[in-house]
């Protein structure tokens, strides 16, 4: 139990400088995320994507820092009980008006379990649940902005609202046509709302800060007619970067690209397989409240990941794990589907996500380590996942009742992961492991999938690895099986222990051979570097299913040739940068721009294409 009095100054010290050390990792963290609008607005997409893989990095940085010092100054690890819990309460007071309570909590807990042994991590010490509220956090700083702004138009002020909308974010770039992009705008607003009847509350809310990621910059929001709410989001592109112009001149200037709506839009871009976005935020909790609005179906955890805070979305998503524990009954299994040879894999039926673990060995033709396999994983987490990749939560230290495990799955692990497993016959200790997303493997997917469904999987898996290919990361092993299907029957790669940067990689043909004893070899007789790849190897291990073999060749064949390879490479050893788009072509507006262009002379068309 708290004690009744707080009796040790000493703990309000300790407080302190663990709100201080929290304090300088925001500041951080919000001074990178709000530079991001620099970096779009000079097109500097290279340094865009250095400062997201930066910035992942500043929450250990920061706890490591606030460890240290409570180490240096209060010799943190010879503290009583007492003092922890009497810190504790401090901390709590600290945060009454805070505008981040909750993102504070969790760096309290980080810091806190870096000095205590695991037995004391419970309520009495670390935030269990969040003692302080988010609710209606008032912004008190004239300096601040508002989480959201509040427009309210009528049909005739349609167009200069939305001109009003674009222009409060004060970029620093001019459109090409802004006049245009709004007339698209209020077009596909008007076709989705279906010709709608002005309400009293009729209004258009936007969140203050937009959305940055890779090239592209997005307005979230959402339209509000009597009891209808629609989310939108509207993302917002250099033309010249899009292959819509030249560069130069005009070319260098700003589209509204697409106007999208509904649930299902939001949902794709905010993805868990693309990257974390960068968003310029005061009150973070209150981006969440409003984001949650639009995607009821996202969880709170993913949300926040989705606005770079993974640590807050780690820590949501773990008690909502032990929620789920409390409030239900089945076992952990062995994942079904074929097993790893370098992680093993076990669910909870009744949970939609897997947990994998390191093995300490693995069979002779899997060359590598521990702590590669760990750089691998970390690799995907600072990468562009261009909606092809699932990003994972790491873990350490994770506690479960020994007797919701099978029988099957413990010897598993007894046998596989000895050197991370501790057992004491009531709580299974697993030191490290990956969760992730759950998805249907592709190998069973297409096992099950009618003709319509198999040409579509067979379809993305190509598209997935090309993809990839683009964004810089060669699978490795591109077997089916270390494909998922999502929901909504996309495909994304999630076995990352053998990924390397396409850069990284030499794509070779095979060589002829040289003689008849060459070619009846079962043996491979030329050599073959540690990064050599030779791309038609493929075909033999993915399209012994001659329905596969018929969609993918009709459609993928040029995975096959080291030539598509050397062509991703050599473009991104020149610099591009590959366009993400995390909505439907079709929706693109492109078509309306092309149309206001005059045509251009033949040998200047493909300036136009989109790349």
């Amino acid at each position: 139990m708290f004690p009744h009095r707080l009796t040790d100054r000493r703990a309000f010290d300790i407080a302190q400088a663990m709100l201080e050390g929290f304090d300088r990792h925001y500041t951080l963290f919000r001074a990178t995320s709000a530079a991001a609008k620099g970096r779009f607005e000079r097109e500097d997409w290279h340094g865009q994507q250095r400062a997201q893989r930066e910035r992942i990095e500043f929450y250990d940085l920061r706890v490591n820092e606030a460890v240290e010092r409570l180490r240096r100054e209060f010799d943190a690890s010879t503290l009583s009980t007492s003092m922890w819990q009497q810190a504790k309460l401090h901390y709590i007071g600290l945060l009454t008006n805070h505008l981040r309570p909750e993102l504070a909590e969790t760096f309290f807990n980080s810091v806190t379990v870096k000095l205590l042994h695991r037995n004391y991590y419970r309520n009495d010490f670390i935030f269990v649940r969040p003692a302080v509220s988010t609710e209606y956090i008032e912004l008190d700083e004239p300096a601040l902005l508002p989480t959201y702004r509040a427009y309210y138009p009528t049909r005739e002020t349609l167009h200069a609202t939305w001109t009003r909308i674009v222009h409060n974010f004060q970029l620093e770039c001019e459109f090409e046509d802004l006049a245009r992009d709004v007339d698209n705008v209020v077009q596909a607003m008007m076709a989705e709302l279906g010709g709608y009847r002005v309400r009293a509350n009729f209004q258009i809310q936007v969140l203050s800060s937009l959305f940055y990621r890779n090239k592209g910059a997005y307005m979230v929001g959402r339209i509000i007619n009597g009891f209808v709410e629609t989310p939108f989001a509207l993302p917002i592109l250099h033309a010249s970067s899009h292959g819509l112009a030249p560069r130069g001149g005009a070319g260098s200037r700003l589209v509204v690209d697409a106007a999208l709506f509904g649930e299902d839009e939001l949902q794709m871009i905010f993805s868990y397989a693309r990257a974390y976005f960068m968003v310029d935020m005061a009150v973070p909790s209150a981006y969440v409240q409003f984001l949650r609005s639009l995607m009821p179906r996202k969880a709170r955890s993913e949300l926040y990941n989705a606005i770079g805070l993974q640590k807050q979305g780690k820590n949501i998503f773990y008690r909502d794990f032990l929620s789920h524990l409390r409030f239900s009954s089945d076992k952990f299994r062995i994942a079904p589907g074929i097993k790893g040879m370098v992680m093993l894999v076990f669910d909870l039926p009744s949970f939609p996500y897997v947990f994998k673990v390191i093995k300490d060995f693995y069979p002779p033709q899997k060359d590598t380590t521990r702590e590669q396999i760990k750089g691998k994983y970390l690799l995907v987490k600072q990468h562009d996942r261009v909606g092809r990749m699932a990003d994972t939560l790491e873990y350490s230290e994770v506690a479960f009742p020994r007797q919701r495990f099978e029988d099957e799955l413990v010897a598993e692990l007894q046998h596989f992961c000895p050197s991370l497993l501790e057992d004491d016959g009531e709580v299974i200790v697993i030191k490290h492991l990956y969760i992730e997303r759950r998805m249907i493997p592709l190998n069973i997917y297409l096992q099950e999938a009618s003709p319509e469904q198999l040409e579509h999987a067979v379809i993305e898996y190509g598209n997935a690895i090309k993809d990839l290919a683009a964004a810089n990361i060669f699978p490795g092993d591109m077997l089916w099986k270390n494909f998922g299907v999502t929901r909504q029957g996309r495909v994304v790669f999630y076995d990352y222990d053998e990924i390397e940067y396409v850069t990284d990689c030499n794509f070779r043909r095979v060589p002829l051979a040289r003689n008849e004893e060459d070619e009846m070899s079962g043996e491979v007789w030329y050599a073959v570097g540690p990064k050599d790849v030779f791309p038609e190897t493929f075909e033999p291990f993915l399209l012994g299913n001659e329905s596969v073999r018929e969609v993918f060749m009709a459609h993928h064949a040029d995975l096959l040739d080291a030539a598509f390879w050397h062509g991703h490479k050599e473009r991104i050893l020149a610099g591009h940068v590959h366009d993400v788009f995390p909505y439907d072509p079709g929706k693109r507006f492109v078509h309306v721009r092309r149309a206001a262009v005059p045509a251009a002379p033949a040998a200047a068309q493909n300036a136009l294409s989109v790349s």
